[in-house]
């Protein structure tokens, strides 16, 4: 009978355990000896990854003076999961925040992610950061993550240079570089040149022990990476004088534009009422953005760039030239004026009569430059006063007028300037010089910007060309975009032309009866033109448009004071004052610059 061998299964048996518990033997040995990925897998409870930001570029004026530089501040950040069992209120008391804050700030850290960290108070000062960083290790699931806040040395330029603020859905969405919490430019330069001045994120691996203390860098840095810090720019503004020209603009609403016109590089963009740029850094931005958007008088609106307003009689210019271009008059040519009892359209005063054309630039004549622009449309050659009003638009236009200039300038708008389809539609294509008669003086449907203005004074400065106004003046390693800005724009006036209308300005300053000849300099040769622009809503606008040197022009400006009457009175003297101050760096005319800088024309518009 067979009996069966049970022994010989045993080693059997044995033999697979031993042989299981060699494979575990060596699985482990492999795992923690040889490969580290589960290791690293399971230190990863540990390290905390901390983004490393980029200092963002620094922005100084022309002259190497510090327009914008960056000052430490830190965020605090929480993971919720691992905020437990701490004091609150002590946290709070050391954070600035109240206990209803913290409530709110971490429910949206909750509703953000339990497991991610997000910011719970953002732009912490260096001062509240040392108190802070004492205590942190108290707060398990809280850290502190290093920022930089933007700081001004000046409290200029706050148009111009823009702000920088917390990115929203859209422009995470927009571009990926972007997280939440992150910042950028949101205005002004800070938001033309942001991908520029933002520089490049780096990152950092840290041991974080049980109680939330940071131990050091993750295997010596060896997964770290470096922040690559933003280009610096260089502008063409010349902080000093836009120092001065806010000054002079105290307690009056306008703007101030100044151009170098060999270069088309920004010298000074001022518009009044303005606002310190420190006002919208840090914690406290969202209040004062809401009192200056709130504020009556508008401070928040750039109206340097985006206040349109009739040019007045400083149009009368382009109308000369471009009377002279078609040849519908020439230098010897006269016209009458009955002063105040002229028509269709009156003057303003009494004056010799008839007048030349110096006489009339000079003097200001509003019939003269109606019989001009008359004269333009209903010139021999052309069909009909409409073809000949094509014509006059086309002029016009090539001063850079109802147009956008599209360079670094932030939401400039186009102005106005009416083309004769847009008459045709008004009047049914009835219509003819006498029914636009306003556009003669600078009035009607025309409306421009100051920094066109300033552009189109630009132009008879280099006797019939112009840049393109920008702000960059030269980038970090980098000189591509300054380059495309120095393409030459011609007008369609020739040069001999500009020679007459050149030497009438002058004479703004110097003639005998010059509009603005209380403001001559002796040492300093001016030419300019006054403007008064009619203003339903109150008392005129002043207007005044001037280049200096006349002989080697390096400063072209355009100045408006809203509600200041004629252009004589208040932005004559502001451009006169700005010439001298930006080519000699200081100002002679002591009694002149107080009676401006006390001057305040606010009561007027409230």
């Amino acid at each position: 009978m067979y009996s069966p061998n049970y022994k010989s299964r045993k080693y059997i048996i044995m033999g697979l355990f031993i042989l299981i518990g060699l494979l575990y033997i060596s699985r482990l040995f492999y795992l923690q000896l040889i490969n580290n990925s589960y290791k690293f897998s399971a230190e990863n409870i540990v390290l905390r990854t901390v983004t490393q930001y980029p200092a963002r570029g620094i922005i100084y004026d022309r002259n190497n003076n510090l327009l914008v530089y960056n000052d430490a501040a830190y965020d605090l950040m929480v993971i919720p999961r691992q905020a437990k069992n701490i004091d609150t209120l002590k946290l709070c008391l050391l954070a600035g925040i109240t206990k209803s804050e913290y409530i709110e700030k971490m429910r949206a850290a909750k509703r953000f992610s339990y497991y991610k960290p997000s910011v719970f108070v953002k732009q912490i000062s260096k001062a509240d950061y040392g108190r802070l960083t004492e205590e942190l290790y108290n707060f398990p699931g809280f850290y502190a993550q290093a920022r930089t806040l933007r700081k001004y040395p000046l409290p200029i330029a706050g148009h111009l240079l823009g702000s920088i603020g917390e990115v929203n859905r859209r422009d995470m969405d927009k571009d990926i570089f972007y997280d939440i919490g992150d910042y950028i430019g949101k205005s002004g330069i800070e938001k033309y040149y942001e991908k520029y001045l933002r520089g490049e994120k780096g990152s950092k691996l840290i041991e974080v022990d049980v109680y939330n203390r940071e131990k050091g860098s993750f295997k010596n840095g060896l997964f770290d990476t470096l922040a690559i810090p933003g280009k610096d720019l260089i502008l063409g503004i010349d902080a000093e004088l836009q120092y001065y020209g806010e000054q002079l603009m105290k307690h009056k609403m306008g703007s101030i534009v100044a151009i170098d016109p060999q270069s088309g590089e920004i010298l000074a963009l001022i518009s009044s009422p303005a606002f310190d740029p420190n006002m919208m850094v840090g914690r406290s931005r969202s209040k004062n953005y809401g009192l200056l958007l709130n504020d009556t008088l508008k401070p928040l609106l750039n109206r340097a760039i985006a206040g349109t307003y009739p040019p007045g009689s400083t149009f009368k210019l382009v109308n000369a030239l471009i009377g002279l271009q078609e040849g519908a008059v020439v230098r010897g040519t006269r016209f009458d004026c009955n002063g105040p009892l002229s028509r269709p359209i009156k003057c303003t005063h009494n004056h010799e009569t008839p007048l030349d054309l110096d006489g009339a630039i000079t003097q200001s004549c509003n019939p003269y430059f109606w019989n001009t622009f008359k004269s333009i449309l209903n010139l021999g050659r052309y069909n009909d006063s409409h073809e000949g009003y094509r014509a006059w638009y086309e002029n016009v236009v090539s001063f850079g007028l109802g147009t956008k200039f599209n360079t670094d300038i932030p939401y400039e708008v186009t102005g106005n300037i009416p083309s004769d389809k847009y008459f045709d539609k008004v009047y049914r294509g009835s219509w003819n010089a006498l029914t636009v008669r306003s556009l003669a003086i600078g009035q009607g449907e025309i409306l421009v910007t100051p920094i066109q203005l300033a552009n189109m004074v630009a132009i008879f400065a280099n006797e019939g060309h112009y840049f393109r106004p920008h702000f960059l003046r030269e980038m970090e390693d980098d000189d591509s975009l300054r380059i495309k800005y120095t393409r030459k724009i011609q007008t369609t006036i020739d040069k001999k032309n500009f020679d007459i209308v050149r030497k009438s300005m002058v004479e703004v300053f110097e003639g005998e009866h010059g509009t603005a000849r209380w403001f001559k300099m002796d040492s300093i040769s001016q030419a300019g033109k006054t403007g008064t622009v009619q203003n339903p809503h109150g008392e005129d606008h002043s207007l005044f448009i001037a280049y200096a040197p006349v002989d080697n022009p390096q400063i072209a400006l355009s100045v408006i004071v809203e509600n200041g009457g004629y252009g004589s009175t208040w932005a004559a003297p502001i451009a006169s004052l700005l010439i001298e101050k930006y080519l000699t760096r200081k100002v002679e005319r002591k009694n002149l610059e107080k009676r401006i800088m006390e001057g305040n024309l606010l009561d007027k518009v409230k």
